[in-house]
C-alpha cells in the first residue's frame, strides 16, 4: 500500500510539472514561449494573459465552447467552411474559427497545418497578442494532425532574418502562444518534438530566405559561427582557400571562379558533423546545393526569370536545418554529416563557359554543356569526397544524399512536392517508399521518380576525350527526363555508379529535388524536406 501511494503521488507530481511545462526560446522559435494548456477555463486564460482562442476542427470543439459554436452554426450556413471571428461570453475572449472543412479522399494532413496558419493569421489581424490554439486529436487517418497543426502555426509566425535584424521591434509577431490538448503527456511530447523540428526549419528559412548579400557564402559561414550549433554536439569545418578548392573540388571551383574575384561572394564548403554518444549503427550524409544567387552564368537567365534565384540555396539551407534538428533530438546510434556547397553562379570575365573540359575529383573528364546547370557541378566533388570517407572509414549502413532546388522540370512534373530518386542499393532497401510514407504522415510530401538507363546514356561522353557531358544546352523544363538525369550525372562524375547492388561495396545514394517544395518568393522558405527526413531516419 505504501509503495502504491508513493507511486500515485509521484504520478500526480509529474502531471503537475508537465501542466506547467514550457518551451522557451528567443532565437530558433518564432515566439519566446510555447505553453501547454490542458484546461480551457476563463479564469485560467485571464491569469495566463491569453486573449484569443483559435479552433480549427469543428468536430472537436472544447465543451466550454460547444453552445457558442452551435449558436453561430444555426445562424450561418458558411460557418464550417469560412474563417470567422466572434466573442465567447463564457470565456470572455475572442474566438477565431478556421475550419478544416470536409476532407476528400485526396486531402492530406497538410489541411490541418494550413488551417492552423490561417487561424493565427486571422488572430494577428484581429489584434491578438497571446493566442491559444486548440489542437485536433490524432485519428487513424491523420496520426500527426496535432503535431502538424503546431508546425503550421509556428510556420505562420516566422519573421524573416533581415527584418528581425533591421527592425528589432518586429522580431516577434507574438510573445507567447499556447496549445490546448487534454492529454498532458501527449502535449509535452508534441511540443518538444515540434520545437526540434521548428528549430531546424527556422535555420533553413534564415539561410534560404536571406537575400544574395545577407546570405552570400562568407555570411552563411558567419551566421553558422554565431551560436547556431552546440559545438559539443555539431562539429564544423570550412574550406574557403581558392587553391584548395581548385585542386580538391575542381567542379565546384569552376562555378566559383567568377564569384571568387569578389571577396564578399567567395565560395565556401561548410562541413557539419554529429556523432552520438553510442557507437553508430548507421550513417547519414547530406550534401546540399547552396547557390546563393544564380544568374545562369555565361548562359545567362533572360526574360525576367532571374528574379527569385536567391532561393537556389535552399538545398544547403535544408541540410543546415536538418543538422539543427539532429542537434535538438540527439538521436543515438547515428553518425550524421551535412555539407553545404555555398557558391554564387556569377557572370563576368572569369566565369566558366560551355565547352570547357573539367576533370572532377574522381578523375572523370566532364565537358560543360550549360553553365546554368551549376548545381550538379557545385555538389559533385563534395559528394565524391563523402563517398571516399564512407569507404576509407568503413562507415556503417551509409546513405548519401544530394538535396537541391535543381530543376524547373521537377516543378513541371510534380508541382510543390519534393522528388526522391534512389540508386540501386537505396531502392532495394525500400528507401523512397519509406520517405514518401513518412512524408505523407507529417505533411512533407514526396513523389518517387525512378532512374533509368536512358538517364545515364544522356550524360555519357559524346566527343572523343570526354567521359561525361554535364548538360545539354536547353533548360531542364524543355529536356526529356529533365529532373531525373542530373542524378545520373552526379553518379557518373563521382564514381558512385561503380557502387551499385552488384559491386563489391554497394553504397546507398538518393537525390532529392526540392525545386517545387522549397518555397518561392514572396512566400518564406518551407524547410522541406527536413520533416520527412527526420521522421524516416531519426526515429
Amino acid at each position: 500500500m505504501i509503495r502504491l501511494l508513493i507511486t500515485f503521488f509521484a504520478i500526480i507530481s509529474h502531471l503537475t510539472k508537465l501542466s506547467h511545462f514550457q518551451i522557451t526560446s528567443s532565437r530558433f522559435l518564432p515566439c519566446r514561449v510555447l505553453q501547454p494548456v490542458t484546461s480551457l477555463e476563463a479564469g485560467f486564460l485571464k491569469d495566463n494573459n491569453f486573449d484569443t482562442v483559435c479552433v480549427i476542427d469543428g468536430a472537436q470543439v472544447p465543451a466550454v465552447l460547444k453552445a457558442c459554436f452551435s449558436a453561430h452554426e444555426s445562424l450561418d450556413a458558411a460557418f464550417n467552411s469560412e474563417i470567422c471571428c466572434f466573442r465567447s461570453g463564457v470565456l470572455d475572449c475572442r474566438v477565431i474559427y478556421a475550419p478544416i472543412g470536409t476532407l476528400t479522399d485526396f486531402d492530406d494532413v497538410r489541411r490541418f497545418g494550413e488551417a492552423a496558419g490561417k487561424a493565427l493569421d486571422r488572430a494577428i489581424k484581429a489584434g491578438a497578442k497571446q493566442p491559444l490554439l486548440v489542437l485536433p486529436t490524432a485519428s487513424a487517418d491523420f496520426a500527426d494532425a496535432d503535431l502538424v497543426s503546431i508546425l503550421g502555426a509556428l510556420a505562420k509566425l516566422y519573421v524573416p532574418l533581415q527584418l528581425r535584424e533591421d527592425v528589432p521591434a518586429k522580431k516577434e509577431r507574438f510573445v507567447k502562444i499556447g496549445f490546448f490538448h487534454p492529454d498532458v503527456f501527449k502535449l509535452a511530447k508534441l511540443l518538444k518534438e515540434a520545437s526540434a523540428f521548428e528549430a531546424g526549419r527556422f535555420v533553413a528559412r534564415d539561410i534560404g530566405g536571406g537575400d544574395p548579400e545577407r546570405m552570400a557564402p562568407p555570411r552563411v559561414e558567419q551566421y553558422l559561427n554565431d551560436g547556431v550549433f552546440d559545438k559539443n554536439l555539431v562539429f564544423k569545418t570550412v574550406i574557403s582557400d581558392e587553391a584548395t578548392l581548385t585542386k580538391e573540388y575542381p567542379l565546384f571551383a569552376a562555378v566559383n571562379r567568377a564569384a571568387a574575384c569578389v571577396p564578399r561572394h567567395q565560395g565556401r564548403l561548410i562541413f557539419l558533423e554529429y556523432k552520438s554518444n553510442s557507437p553508430p549503427k548507421k550513417t547519414l550524409i547530406l550534401v546540399g546545393k547552396g547557390v546563393t544567387y544564380d544568374t545562369g552564368g555565361a548562359d545567362i537567365k533572360a526574360g525576367g526569370v532571374m528574379a527569385g534565384m536567391s532561393r537556389d540555396k535552399c538545398g544547403a539551407a535544408a541540410v543546415a536545418g536538418f543538422m539543427k534538428t539532429v542537434e535538438q533530438l540527439k538521436p543515438q546510434g547515428v553518425h550524421v554529416i551535412g555539407v553545404l556547397c555555398m557558391v554564387r553562379n556569377s557572370v563576368g570575365e572569369e566565369c566558366y563557359v560551355s565547352d570547357e573540359m573539367v576533370t572532377s575529383r574522381a578523375g572523370v573528364r566532364v565537358r560543360v554543356g550549360n553553365t546554368d546547370a551549376e548545381g550538379r557541378m557545385a555538389m559533385a566533388d563534395a559528394l565524391c569526397h563523402m563517398k571516399e570517407r564512407v569507404i576509407a572509414e568503413n562507415m556503417p549502413d551509409a546513405h548519401l544524399f544530394t538535396i537541391a532546388t535543381l530543376t524547373g522540370h521537377a516543378v513541371l512534373a510534380v508541382g510543390n512536392h519534393s522528388i526522391v530518386m534512389d540508386n540501386g542499393p537505396a531502392r532495394a532497401a525500400g528507401h523512397g517508399r519509406r520517405l514518401q510514407e513518412q512524408g505523407e504522415v507529417i505533411g512533407d510530401p514526396f513523389e518517387i521518380s525512378i532512374l533509368r538507363k536512358e538517364d545515364f546514356d544522356f550524360h555519357c561522353g559524346k566527343c572523343y576525350g570526354e567521359d561525361v557531358l554535364q548538360a545539354n544546352n536547353l533548360p531542364s523544363s524543355r529536356t526529356v527526363r529533365g529532373h531525373q538525369s542530373p542524378a545520373a550525372f552526379m553518379m557518373l562524375s563521382t564514381g558512385l555508379d561503380k557502387h551499385g547492388l552488384k559491386s563489391d561495396r554497394p553504397i546507398k545514394y538518393s537525390h532529392l529535388d526540392i525545386a517545387g517544395s522549397a518555397g518561392d518568393i514572396p512566400d518564406p522558405p518551407t524547410g522541406a524536406p527536413i520533416l520527412a527526413l527526420a521522421r524516416t531516419h531519426l526515429h
